[in-house]
């Protein structure tokens, strides 16, 4: 019986322990934004100077049309790069907390296992059938929530992967428009 005192305070500490891995992992998902977000902002400060000089260098209104149209193909671009990239973020912490909630909880089922061990070792006479019947009980819950749990996966696997490949479509109508507009914009030119 001196080893449930002991089991009992080593497993407060494991728990501590998985709380602060959670903050530090939802810490550093924060860090990266927060450095994703500084980046972003310098760029558009620095590409915001850069088209305010383009634009005091504009002389005639098919230039200015031109220019005017040549600033939101990029930005759309951007703003699908960033979203990308946010989500890439989240997505990361969101992993390290199921991983860190699988870790915990694969510990709280060995614990319990150990538990009844314990219980079926110190259980008087007769009692076979529910030491039996609490094993049986856990091992269904174990294999339901594994089952969930690939489910789970499986099913956030496949959001990844149709996300990806939005965002890929997304990139290339974007690029084929940005090119499609060029011949456009040089015939425009020519004529001008």
């Amino acid at each position: 019986m001196n080893a449930l005192p002991q089991q009992f305070i080593a497993n407060q500490q494991a728990s501590i322990q998985n709380i602060l891995a959670v903050q530090n992992a939802v810490f550093e998902g924060f860090e990266k934004l927060a450095d994703l977000n500084l980046k972003v902002f310098k760029a558009s400060f620095d590409e915001a100077s850069q088209k305010a000089q383009e634009a005091v260098k504009i002389q005639d209104a098919q230039e200015a049309l031109d220019f005017s149209s040549s600033l939101f193909q990029p930005g759309a671009e951007k703003v699908l790069a960033y979203s990308k990239q946010v989500y890439d973020v989240i997505s990361g912490v969101q992993v390290d907390i199921a991983k860190l909630t699988e870790a915990q909880l694969e510990q709280a089922q060995q614990q319990i296992s150990e538990a009844i061990d314990q219980l079926a070792k110190n259980a008087p006479a007769g009692s076979e059938g529910a030491v039996a019947l609490l094993k049986s009980s856990l091992a269904s819950v174990n294999s339901a929530y594994e089952s969930v749990t690939k489910s789970a996966r499986q099913a956030a696997e496949a959001a990844e992967a149709n996300i990806a490949k939005a965002t890929d479509a997304t990139f290339k109508a974007a690029s084929e428009a940005v090119e499609a507009s060029k011949p456009a914009a040089r015939a425009r030119r020519a004529t001008a």
